[in-house]
């Protein structure tokens, strides 16, 4: 797991994912949670939460065939959870926030299927602003939650039941989906944790598409590692890296920089333009586009069913034409391109999740004006690519968001839970048939063959260096310049590598696409722990060039550039 098991308090369903399974390890019921569960909905007095639970004697049922201990392999075993309602569960009516869209789910989207598979208790649907059009809340025929926080205040959308019930203690964990913010703004606005992961790397079968090329599913929780432990079962591990990071802190965040700086990362500057460009094409650009050709169809067939402000927006991506489409994905291209030069030397950006908390009376007066101003930090990350984990400020609403590339999640994730008060557990991930993998070359960040391991999913866990017991190498032949590095028993030093946690079946790709005299070994890092990693047959050393005096690849190919 992700961390050590909270301090106990209440009833085991606020302690999160590990406090509920060790009380269940310890003799308490999922039947028992269940109605629990079902006692604080009945409880509540905001109508606006739910759009549809499941009944009693169906969760009954589900809780009891779970049998009568938590099972190995089952990280959710007997763990309730919710679904915003653009996501479908088997049997259950999915609405979207239209009701003359309903329609009944012949079958589960795959990520539900997954929380299933691992013992998830599918509680019920939760209100969305109306076709996950909106990062206010307020946009839904079914009503607005209530902020948890301040009444006054909206809860953010478009996920807003989602991460209500999780706020209020519903469910230890709900679902919900992020164009441009959904899994971000809610989480901030009602003082939870909110990821996702980058835009192709979780299935998004199943739920109805708001702006296709860009919609990702969502997990709100209660902590970093509660939110991570479901990651994991959506989509495969999400590392937890060790700092320290050099990290970006936007304006805004003065008091995030000062607890980074003491704790012993390095701060950087960021220019926040590029991304906002790139945020810029989703609503006020050609990429609106793409939502408008996505849900033409509904607001055709049943136009009198449609919120007018939601008509309005899906509306206007009509206005493009083809030829700023294309020019709009060109220019994209272009800014990803001049930031991967940037993300090279940066581990993670870091910025305020809303620029201010929205009153309920400010979206009334302006609902379009007030709804982009409040994505202005969120609808950059599915363009760019990025996965991001929102976690709330120390006074409850508001907070930072923390973003990275494939391959930088380990630190997103580390970060997170550092800013969250949370003792994450570097390396969880490993348990789940995944390998660390240290590289020293060709590899590396920014370096011409690390796209094969971003390829495999692989991700930055750790920048290091070996036991004082290698020598470095520049070896010769090959189309691309590569190091070879040798274990000595005598005249040794450490050599800078970085670490990579990598699926199993994973790392057999890459293994397959080396050419001698490199292959995979094992590496010992300092400290004495051992990792796989890329070493070099002897036979292959003999007209290669020493260059361990240089400390590691990186620092040789500046002395090459100098």
């Amino acid at each position: 797991m992700y961390a050590d098991l909270p301090e106990p308090g209440g009833h085991p369903l606020d302690n999160g994912i590990m406090g509920l399974l060790a009380a269940y390890r310890d003799g308490l019921a999922p039947v028992a949670v269940v109605d629990e569960v079902l006692a604080r909905i009945e409880a509540c007095d905001d109508p606006a939460i739910w759009i549809d639970v499941e009944t009693r004697s169906v969760l009954r049922a589900a809780a009891e065939a779970l049998g009568p201990v938590p099972m190995e392999g089952r990280p959710l075993w007997g763990v309730p959870f919710a679904l915003k309602d653009n996501i479908d569960a088997a049997g259950r009516v999915t609405t979207a926030g239209l009701p003359a869209a309903a329609r009944v789910a012949a079958l589960s989207a795959t990520v539900v299927e997954r929380l299933i598979a691992a013992g998830g208790l599918y509680v019920g649907k939760t209100n969305l602003d109306q076709l996950a059009t909106g990062l206010v809340g307020t946009r839904s025929p079914y009503g607005t939650p209530l902020n948890p926080i301040d009444p006054l205040l909206i809860p953010g959308g478009s996920s807003s039941g989602s991460a209500v019930a999780v706020a209020l203690g519903h469910v230890p964990f709900a679902l919900g989906t992020d164009t441009a913010g959904s899994g971000r703004v809610p989480a901030a606005m009602c003082g939870i944790v909110g990821l996702k992961a980058a835009p192709g790397s979780r299935p998004v079968d199943g739920i109805v598409p708001a702006s296709p090329t860009l919609d990702c599913v969502s997990t709100f929780a209660r902590s970093v590692a509660d939110g991570l432990v479901v990651e994991s079962v959506l989509g495969g591990p999400w590392p937890v890296a060790t700092g320290p990071f050099a990290v970006a802190i936007a304006p805004g965040c003065d008091a995030t920089e000062q607890e980074l700086r003491a704790a012993g990362h390095c701060v950087v500057t960021v220019d926040l333009e590029p991304f906002s460009e790139a945020g810029d094409l989703l609503y006020d650009g050609p990429w609106l586009a793409d939502r408008t050709a996505s849900l033409a169809g509904l607001l055709g067939a049943m136009p009198d069913d449609v919120l007018d402000v939601v008509r309005t927006v899906v509306a206007g991506g009509e206005q493009y034409l083809g030829t700023e489409v294309f020019a709009a994905m060109r220019r994209l291209r272009e800014i990803q391109a001049e930031l991967a030069d940037w993300w090279v030397n940066v581990d993670a950006l870091i910025l305020p999740t809303v620029p201010w908390l929205p009153t309920l009376d400010e979206v009334a007066a302006d609902p379009i004006a007030v709804n982009a101003r409040l994505g202005r930090n969120t609808t950059f990350a599915n363009l760019l690519g990025l996965a991001a984990i929102a976690v709330p400020a120390s006074s409850g609403a508001g907070g930072v968001t923390v973003l990275g590339p494939p391959g930088h999640m380990g630190a997103v994730a580390a970060l997170a839970g550092t800013l969250h008060g949370e003792a994450l557990v570097a390396g969880a991930e490993a348990a789940l048939d995944h390998v660390h993998l240290a590289v020293v070359g060709a590899h590396l960040s920014g370096q011409p063959l690390n796209q094969q391991l971003l390829d495999q999913g692989a991700e930055l866990v750790a920048r290091t260096v070996t036991a004082p017991s290698y020598r470095l190498y520049r070896l010769n032949g090959g189309s691309i310049l590569r190091p070879g590095l040798e274990k000595v028993a005598v005249g040794g030093h450490s050599i800078e590598v970085e670490v990579w946690s990598i699926s199993a079946e994973g790392l057999g790709r890459v293994l397959a696409a080396v050419a001698p005299p490199l292959g995979i070994g094992s590496v010992e890092l300092a400290g004495g722990r051992w990792v796989k990693g890329f070493i070099c047959e002897t036979r292959g050393l003999g007209d290669a060039v020493d260059i361990t005096a240089h400390g590691g690849w990186r620092s040789y190919l500046s002395s090459l550039a100098g």
